[in-house]
Protein backbone atom coordinates (compact mmCIF):
# COMPACT_ATOMS: atom_id res chain seq x y z
CA UNK A 1 0.00 0.00 0.00
CA UNK A 2 2.93 2.64 0.78
CA UNK A 3 4.51 1.50 -2.49
CA UNK A 4 1.55 2.41 -4.27
CA UNK A 5 1.63 5.66 -2.61
CA UNK A 6 5.00 6.37 -3.47
CA UNK A 7 4.50 5.82 -7.15
CA UNK A 8 1.63 7.81 -7.23
CA UNK A 9 3.79 10.88 -5.33
CA UNK A 10 6.77 10.30 -8.26
CA UNK A 11 4.52 10.65 -11.37
CA UNK A 12 2.65 13.35 -9.53
CA UNK A 13 6.16 15.00 -9.24
CA UNK A 14 7.18 14.60 -12.53
CA UNK A 15 3.51 15.58 -14.10
CA UNK A 16 4.70 19.28 -12.36
CA UNK A 17 7.67 19.16 -13.73
CA UNK A 18 6.68 18.51 -17.46
CA UNK A 19 3.96 21.52 -17.03
CA UNK A 20 6.80 23.44 -15.47
CA UNK A 21 9.02 22.41 -18.85
CA UNK A 22 6.47 23.45 -20.87
CA UNK A 23 5.28 26.75 -19.27
CA UNK A 24 9.05 27.47 -19.74
CA UNK A 25 9.63 26.73 -22.94
CA UNK A 26 6.28 28.72 -24.10
CA UNK A 27 7.83 31.61 -22.26
CA UNK A 28 11.19 31.22 -23.90
CA UNK A 29 9.52 31.36 -27.46
CA UNK A 30 7.52 34.41 -25.97
CA UNK A 31 10.42 36.32 -25.10
CA UNK A 32 12.79 35.46 -27.70
CA UNK A 33 13.65 37.66 -31.00
CA UNK A 34 13.16 36.62 -33.52
CA UNK A 35 10.79 34.34 -33.11
CA UNK A 36 11.71 30.58 -33.15
CA UNK A 37 10.15 27.20 -34.12
CA UNK A 38 11.36 23.65 -33.79
CA UNK A 39 12.75 21.96 -37.14
CA UNK A 40 13.32 18.56 -37.24
CA UNK A 41 17.43 17.94 -38.90
CA UNK A 42 17.63 14.90 -40.93
CA UNK A 43 21.30 15.84 -41.42
CA UNK A 44 21.81 16.02 -37.56
CA UNK A 45 18.31 14.16 -36.54
CA UNK A 46 18.22 16.86 -34.15
CA UNK A 47 15.62 19.59 -33.20
CA UNK A 48 16.86 22.63 -34.33
CA UNK A 49 15.21 26.06 -32.86
CA UNK A 50 14.93 27.56 -36.29
CA UNK A 51 14.50 31.49 -36.83
CA UNK A 52 11.20 32.39 -38.31
CA UNK A 53 10.56 34.43 -41.51
CA UNK A 54 9.54 38.41 -40.74
CA UNK A 55 6.34 39.68 -42.77
CA UNK A 56 7.27 40.49 -46.57
CA UNK A 57 9.15 37.30 -46.90
CA UNK A 58 8.73 33.59 -46.94
CA UNK A 59 10.33 30.22 -45.87
CA UNK A 60 13.10 29.53 -48.91
CA UNK A 61 14.78 26.71 -46.49
CA UNK A 62 15.01 25.54 -42.97
CA UNK A 63 17.75 26.22 -40.82
CA UNK A 64 20.29 23.34 -40.04
CA UNK A 65 23.38 23.07 -37.65
CA UNK A 66 25.54 25.14 -40.13
CA UNK A 67 23.29 27.42 -41.52
CA UNK A 68 20.61 29.97 -40.48
CA UNK A 69 17.09 29.90 -41.56
CA UNK A 70 16.85 31.34 -45.36
CA UNK A 71 14.10 33.84 -46.32
CA UNK A 72 13.09 35.03 -49.66
CA UNK A 73 11.13 38.71 -50.03
CA UNK A 74 7.36 38.09 -51.45
CA UNK A 75 6.84 38.34 -55.15
CA UNK A 76 4.88 41.27 -56.45
CA UNK A 77 1.30 41.13 -55.41
CA UNK A 78 1.95 38.86 -52.63
CA UNK A 79 2.42 39.40 -48.76
CA UNK A 80 2.71 38.15 -45.21
CA UNK A 81 1.77 39.94 -42.35
CA UNK A 82 3.29 37.94 -39.71
CA UNK A 83 6.16 36.17 -38.59
CA UNK A 84 5.98 32.86 -39.47
CA UNK A 85 7.08 29.45 -41.36
CA UNK A 86 5.12 29.45 -44.40
CA UNK A 87 6.85 28.71 -47.86
CA UNK A 88 4.98 31.06 -49.57
CA UNK A 89 3.46 34.14 -49.53
CA UNK A 90 -0.60 35.24 -49.59
CA UNK A 91 -1.52 36.60 -52.69
CA UNK A 92 -3.31 40.21 -52.40
CA UNK A 93 -6.87 41.22 -53.03
CA UNK A 94 -6.77 42.63 -56.86
CA UNK A 95 -9.37 45.50 -56.10
CA UNK A 96 -12.14 46.79 -53.67
CA UNK A 97 -15.32 45.63 -53.29
CA UNK A 98 -18.73 48.01 -54.49
CA UNK A 99 -18.82 51.14 -52.99
CA UNK A 100 -15.23 50.95 -51.45
CA UNK A 101 -11.87 53.28 -51.91
CA UNK A 102 -8.52 52.14 -51.66
CA UNK A 103 -7.00 53.03 -48.24
CA UNK A 104 -3.89 51.43 -48.70
CA UNK A 105 -2.24 50.02 -51.15
CA UNK A 106 -1.21 46.33 -51.16
CA UNK A 107 3.14 45.63 -50.64
CA UNK A 108 5.00 42.77 -49.42
CA UNK A 109 3.85 43.07 -45.93
CA UNK A 110 0.58 43.99 -46.13
CA UNK A 111 -2.56 43.00 -48.14
CA UNK A 112 -5.14 45.75 -49.79
CA UNK A 113 -6.83 47.91 -47.69
CA UNK A 114 -10.24 48.85 -48.20
CA UNK A 115 -12.85 51.65 -46.73
CA UNK A 116 -16.21 52.44 -47.20
CA UNK A 117 -16.62 55.49 -49.52
CA UNK A 118 -17.70 59.02 -47.88
CA UNK A 119 -20.72 58.34 -45.94
CA UNK A 120 -20.78 54.53 -45.39
CA UNK A 121 -19.30 52.17 -42.96
CA UNK A 122 -18.93 48.76 -43.07
CA UNK A 123 -21.58 46.49 -41.69
CA UNK A 124 -20.65 42.69 -41.81
CA UNK A 125 -19.78 42.56 -45.80
CA UNK A 126 -21.75 45.32 -47.11
CA UNK A 127 -21.26 49.38 -47.05
CA UNK A 128 -24.21 51.33 -45.75
CA UNK A 129 -25.49 54.32 -45.57
CA UNK A 130 -24.54 56.35 -42.76
CA UNK A 131 -27.47 56.54 -40.44
CA UNK A 132 -29.25 60.48 -41.00
CA UNK A 133 -30.81 61.83 -37.24
CA UNK A 134 -34.35 62.37 -38.01
CA UNK A 135 -35.77 66.36 -36.51
CA UNK A 136 -35.15 66.85 -32.64
CA UNK A 137 -32.16 64.52 -32.94
CA UNK A 138 -28.06 65.50 -33.21
CA UNK A 139 -25.57 64.26 -34.44
CA UNK A 140 -23.76 63.07 -31.10
CA UNK A 141 -20.52 60.67 -33.12
CA UNK A 142 -20.42 60.82 -36.88
CA UNK A 143 -20.45 58.19 -38.66
CA UNK A 144 -16.70 56.82 -40.31
CA UNK A 145 -16.15 54.28 -42.37
CA UNK A 146 -16.06 51.75 -39.52
CA UNK A 147 -19.00 52.66 -37.46
CA UNK A 148 -22.38 53.80 -38.15
CA UNK A 149 -23.76 57.79 -37.28
CA UNK A 150 -25.02 57.85 -33.48
CA UNK A 151 -28.28 60.33 -32.78
CA UNK A 152 -28.92 61.64 -29.81
CA UNK A 153 -32.24 63.65 -28.53
CA UNK A 154 -31.64 67.29 -28.24
CA UNK A 155 -31.68 67.87 -25.11
CA UNK A 156 -33.82 71.42 -23.23
CA UNK A 157 -32.18 74.54 -25.21
CA UNK A 158 -31.35 72.79 -28.14
CA UNK A 159 -32.94 71.85 -31.68
CA UNK A 160 -32.53 70.03 -35.02
CA UNK A 161 -35.13 71.19 -37.75
CA UNK A 162 -33.45 69.00 -40.60
CA UNK A 163 -32.73 65.44 -41.52
CA UNK A 164 -28.63 64.99 -41.54
CA UNK A 165 -26.09 62.48 -40.71
CA UNK A 166 -23.73 65.30 -39.98
CA UNK A 167 -25.51 68.47 -38.02
CA UNK A 168 -25.06 68.22 -34.43
CA UNK A 169 -28.36 69.76 -32.47
CA UNK A 170 -28.08 73.43 -32.05
CA UNK A 171 -28.79 76.08 -29.20
CA UNK A 172 -32.33 78.23 -29.09
CA UNK A 173 -31.81 81.43 -30.77
CA UNK A 174 -31.14 84.07 -27.44
CA UNK A 175 -33.96 86.64 -28.39
CA UNK A 176 -33.19 88.91 -25.67
CA UNK A 177 -29.20 88.90 -26.70
CA UNK A 178 -30.67 90.09 -30.25
CA UNK A 179 -32.63 92.75 -29.10
CA UNK A 180 -36.13 90.98 -29.77
CA UNK A 181 -39.16 89.55 -27.76
CA UNK A 182 -39.28 85.89 -27.69
CA UNK A 183 -42.92 85.12 -29.02
CA UNK A 184 -42.83 80.91 -29.00
CA UNK A 185 -40.62 78.92 -26.96
CA UNK A 186 -38.21 77.03 -28.69
CA UNK A 187 -38.44 72.68 -28.54
CA UNK A 188 -36.32 70.01 -29.84
CA UNK A 189 -37.52 70.40 -33.41
CA UNK A 190 -37.68 74.02 -33.80
CA UNK A 191 -35.89 77.13 -32.49
CA UNK A 192 -37.00 79.96 -30.45
CA UNK A 193 -39.57 82.31 -32.45
CA UNK A 194 -38.65 86.16 -31.97
CA UNK A 195 -40.06 89.46 -32.92
CA UNK A 196 -38.55 93.02 -32.40
CA UNK A 197 -41.17 95.82 -31.01
CA UNK A 198 -42.46 96.00 -34.28
CA UNK A 199 -43.78 93.05 -34.68
CA UNK A 200 -41.01 93.06 -37.96
CA UNK A 201 -38.23 90.57 -38.60
CA UNK A 202 -34.77 91.72 -38.12
CA UNK A 203 -32.88 92.91 -41.43
CA UNK A 204 -30.37 90.78 -43.18
CA UNK A 205 -27.78 93.93 -42.64
CA UNK A 206 -25.54 93.62 -45.24
CA UNK A 207 -22.60 96.57 -44.68
CA UNK A 208 -20.84 96.31 -48.17
CA UNK A 209 -21.73 93.83 -50.95
CA UNK A 210 -19.55 92.00 -53.06
CA UNK A 211 -19.76 94.28 -56.13
CA UNK A 212 -19.93 97.10 -53.64
CA UNK A 213 -16.20 96.14 -52.61
CA UNK A 214 -15.20 95.29 -56.41
CA UNK A 215 -16.50 98.79 -57.37
CA UNK A 216 -14.80 100.46 -54.43
CA UNK A 217 -11.68 98.45 -54.01
CA UNK A 218 -9.81 101.07 -56.02
CA UNK A 219 -10.48 103.92 -54.28
CA UNK A 220 -8.22 102.60 -51.53
CA UNK A 221 -4.74 103.14 -51.46
CA UNK A 222 -2.07 100.72 -50.77
CA UNK A 223 -0.78 102.99 -47.64
CA UNK A 224 -3.63 104.76 -46.06
CA UNK A 225 -2.85 108.16 -45.18
CA UNK A 226 -4.13 109.57 -41.38
CA UNK A 227 -6.16 112.18 -43.26
CA UNK A 228 -7.31 110.28 -46.45
CA UNK A 229 -11.22 110.05 -45.53
CA UNK A 230 -10.75 113.99 -45.38
CA UNK A 231 -9.00 114.47 -48.56
CA UNK A 232 -11.89 111.57 -50.05
CA UNK A 233 -14.73 113.85 -48.60
CA UNK A 234 -13.55 117.17 -49.67
CA UNK A 235 -13.52 115.94 -53.01
CA UNK A 236 -16.52 114.02 -53.88
CA UNK A 237 -19.02 115.81 -55.48
CA UNK A 238 -22.72 116.57 -54.25
CA UNK A 239 -23.95 116.12 -50.67
CA UNK A 240 -21.06 116.29 -48.38
CA UNK A 241 -20.30 113.53 -46.05
CA UNK A 242 -20.92 115.12 -42.03
CA UNK A 243 -17.91 114.79 -39.80
CA UNK A 244 -19.84 113.14 -37.12
CA UNK A 245 -20.35 110.10 -40.03
CA UNK A 246 -17.29 110.11 -40.66
CA UNK A 247 -15.55 109.97 -37.18
CA UNK A 248 -18.31 107.22 -36.52
CA UNK A 249 -17.29 105.60 -39.21
CA UNK A 250 -13.20 105.68 -38.75
CA UNK A 251 -14.15 104.61 -34.72
CA UNK A 252 -15.84 101.17 -35.69
CA UNK A 253 -13.88 100.09 -38.98
CA UNK A 254 -10.76 99.45 -40.49
CA UNK A 255 -8.30 101.41 -42.71
CA UNK A 256 -10.40 99.47 -46.18
CA UNK A 257 -13.47 99.21 -44.75
CA UNK A 258 -13.59 103.41 -43.68
CA UNK A 259 -13.32 104.05 -47.15
CA UNK A 260 -16.10 101.49 -48.39
CA UNK A 261 -18.48 102.67 -45.57
CA UNK A 262 -17.45 106.69 -46.37
CA UNK A 263 -18.28 105.78 -50.12
CA UNK A 264 -21.74 103.82 -49.54
CA UNK A 265 -22.55 106.51 -46.92
CA UNK A 266 -21.77 108.92 -49.89
CA UNK A 267 -23.63 107.01 -52.64
CA UNK A 268 -27.01 107.02 -50.47
CA UNK A 269 -27.05 110.72 -49.48
CA UNK A 270 -26.43 111.60 -53.70
CA UNK A 271 -29.19 108.79 -55.05
CA UNK A 272 -30.46 111.64 -57.19
CA UNK A 273 -27.34 112.82 -58.59
CA UNK A 274 -27.29 111.54 -62.33
CA UNK A 275 -23.93 110.63 -62.14
CA UNK A 276 -24.41 108.83 -59.15
CA UNK A 277 -27.93 106.98 -60.48
CA UNK A 278 -25.41 105.71 -63.16
CA UNK A 279 -23.40 104.41 -60.09
CA UNK A 280 -26.21 102.85 -58.38
CA UNK A 281 -27.71 101.01 -61.68
CA UNK A 282 -23.98 99.61 -62.48
CA UNK A 283 -23.71 98.06 -58.69
CA UNK A 284 -27.15 97.07 -59.53
CA UNK A 285 -26.55 95.18 -62.25
CA UNK A 286 -23.45 93.64 -60.80
CA UNK A 287 -25.62 92.17 -57.73
CA UNK A 288 -28.51 91.09 -60.19
CA UNK A 289 -25.87 88.72 -61.86
CA UNK A 290 -23.83 87.59 -58.34
CA UNK A 291 -27.90 86.69 -56.82
CA UNK A 292 -28.12 84.40 -60.39
CA UNK A 293 -25.06 82.63 -59.42
CA UNK A 294 -25.47 82.35 -55.97
CA UNK A 295 -28.84 83.13 -54.48
CA UNK A 296 -30.10 79.76 -55.79
CA UNK A 297 -28.07 77.84 -53.41
CA UNK A 298 -29.68 77.08 -50.31
CA UNK A 299 -27.42 75.42 -47.48
CA UNK A 300 -27.76 74.27 -44.41
CA UNK A 301 -26.25 75.42 -40.91
CA UNK A 302 -23.62 72.57 -41.04
CA UNK A 303 -22.59 73.90 -44.71
CA UNK A 304 -22.43 77.04 -44.26
CA UNK A 305 -20.50 76.37 -41.36
CA UNK A 306 -18.17 73.95 -43.49
CA UNK A 307 -18.18 76.79 -46.16
CA UNK A 308 -16.51 79.48 -44.13
CA UNK A 309 -14.21 77.11 -42.19
CA UNK A 310 -12.08 76.65 -45.62
CA UNK A 311 -11.72 80.23 -45.64
CA UNK A 312 -8.31 81.73 -44.37
CA UNK A 313 -7.65 83.42 -41.38
CA UNK A 314 -9.99 84.52 -38.52
CA UNK A 315 -13.43 82.04 -38.38
CA UNK A 316 -16.63 83.34 -38.50
CA UNK A 317 -18.49 81.84 -35.73
CA UNK A 318 -21.08 79.52 -35.07
CA UNK A 319 -22.96 82.17 -33.41
CA UNK A 320 -22.95 84.71 -36.22
CA UNK A 321 -23.66 81.64 -38.72
CA UNK A 322 -26.65 81.17 -36.81
CA UNK A 323 -27.79 84.89 -36.36
CA UNK A 324 -27.33 84.87 -40.38
CA UNK A 325 -29.61 81.58 -40.77
CA UNK A 326 -32.41 83.60 -38.58
CA UNK A 327 -32.36 87.03 -39.89
CA UNK A 328 -31.45 86.37 -43.64
CA UNK A 329 -32.94 84.59 -46.35
CA UNK A 330 -31.28 81.66 -48.21
CA UNK A 331 -29.95 83.62 -51.15
CA UNK A 332 -28.81 86.29 -48.88
CA UNK A 333 -27.13 84.10 -46.38
CA UNK A 334 -23.58 83.42 -48.09
CA UNK A 335 -23.35 87.06 -49.01
CA UNK A 336 -23.97 87.99 -45.52
CA UNK A 337 -21.73 85.55 -44.41
CA UNK A 338 -18.78 86.83 -46.89
CA UNK A 339 -19.48 90.17 -45.78
CA UNK A 340 -18.96 89.22 -41.81
CA UNK A 341 -15.60 87.31 -42.93
CA UNK A 342 -14.39 90.38 -44.12
CA UNK A 343 -15.01 93.24 -41.36
CA UNK A 344 -13.61 90.02 -39.16
CA UNK A 345 -10.54 90.19 -41.19
CA UNK A 346 -9.54 93.99 -41.44
CA UNK A 347 -8.17 94.84 -45.09
CA UNK A 348 -8.39 91.15 -46.75
CA UNK A 349 -9.85 91.04 -50.14
CA UNK A 350 -13.52 88.89 -50.06
CA UNK A 351 -12.43 87.31 -53.33
CA UNK A 352 -8.94 86.53 -52.51
CA UNK A 353 -10.79 84.84 -49.58
CA UNK A 354 -13.21 83.01 -52.11
CA UNK A 355 -10.35 81.43 -54.52
CA UNK A 356 -8.50 80.09 -50.96
CA UNK A 357 -11.57 78.29 -49.97
CA UNK A 358 -12.37 76.90 -53.46
CA UNK A 359 -9.15 75.66 -52.95
CA UNK A 360 -9.54 73.44 -49.51
CA UNK A 361 -13.64 73.03 -50.02
CA UNK A 362 -13.08 69.56 -51.52
CA UNK A 363 -12.13 68.80 -47.66
CA UNK A 364 -15.30 70.09 -46.40
CA UNK A 365 -17.48 67.87 -48.68
CA UNK A 366 -19.39 70.88 -50.14
CA UNK A 367 -21.84 69.62 -52.89
CA UNK A 368 -20.22 70.28 -56.13
CA UNK A 369 -23.25 72.88 -56.90
CA UNK A 370 -21.82 75.02 -54.44
CA UNK A 371 -18.32 75.14 -55.30
CA UNK A 372 -19.45 75.64 -59.44
CA UNK A 373 -21.75 78.75 -58.27
CA UNK A 374 -18.82 80.38 -56.27
CA UNK A 375 -15.97 79.83 -59.11
CA UNK A 376 -18.74 81.52 -61.83
CA UNK A 377 -18.94 84.22 -58.98
CA UNK A 378 -15.42 84.97 -59.30
CA UNK A 379 -15.20 84.71 -62.86
CA UNK A 380 -17.57 87.26 -63.45
CA UNK A 381 -16.61 89.47 -60.72
CA UNK A 382 -12.81 89.41 -62.58
CA UNK A 383 -14.03 89.97 -65.89
CA UNK A 384 -17.02 92.86 -65.28
CA UNK A 385 -15.33 95.07 -67.77
CA UNK A 386 -17.68 97.72 -66.37
CA UNK A 387 -15.31 98.50 -63.36
CA UNK A 388 -12.44 100.03 -65.46
CA UNK A 389 -15.14 102.33 -67.02
CA UNK A 390 -16.36 102.86 -63.42
CA UNK A 391 -12.84 103.75 -62.18
CA UNK A 392 -11.92 106.26 -65.08
CA UNK A 393 -15.31 108.06 -64.71
CA UNK A 394 -15.47 108.02 -60.60
CA UNK A 395 -11.51 109.13 -60.55
CA UNK A 396 -12.31 112.23 -63.03
CA UNK A 397 -15.50 112.79 -60.69
CA UNK A 398 -13.46 113.13 -57.39
CA UNK A 399 -10.35 115.20 -59.42
CA UNK A 400 -6.98 115.82 -59.57
CA UNK A 401 -6.14 116.17 -56.19
CA UNK A 402 -7.52 112.40 -54.91
CA UNK A 403 -5.50 110.78 -57.59
CA UNK A 404 -2.44 112.56 -56.70
CA UNK A 405 -2.84 111.56 -52.24
CA UNK A 406 -3.71 108.08 -54.14
CA UNK A 407 -0.59 108.32 -55.92
CA UNK A 408 2.04 109.70 -53.48
CA UNK A 409 0.80 106.43 -50.79
CA UNK A 410 1.84 103.98 -53.32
Amino acid sequence: MQKETGCRKCVLLIFRKKQFLDISVKWTFQETFPPKYLHYDSETSRQLMCDKCPPGTYLKQHCTARRKTLCAPCPDHHYTDTWHTSDECLYCNPVCKELQDVKQECNRTHNLVCECQEGRYLEVEFCLKHRACPPGYGVAQAGTPERNTVCKRCPDGFFSNETSSKAACRKHTNCSALGLLLIQKGNAVHDNMCSGDSGSSPKCGIDVTLCEEAFFRFAVPTKVTPNWLSVLVDNLPGTKVNAESVERIKRRHSSQEQTFQLLKLWKHQNRDQNMVKKIIQDIDLCENSVQRHIGHVNLTFQQLSNLMESFPGKKVGTDDIERTTKTCTSSEQILKLLSLWRTKNGDQDTLKGLMHGLKHMKAYHLPKTVTQSLRKTIRFLHSFTMYRLYQKLFLEMIGNQVQSVKISCL
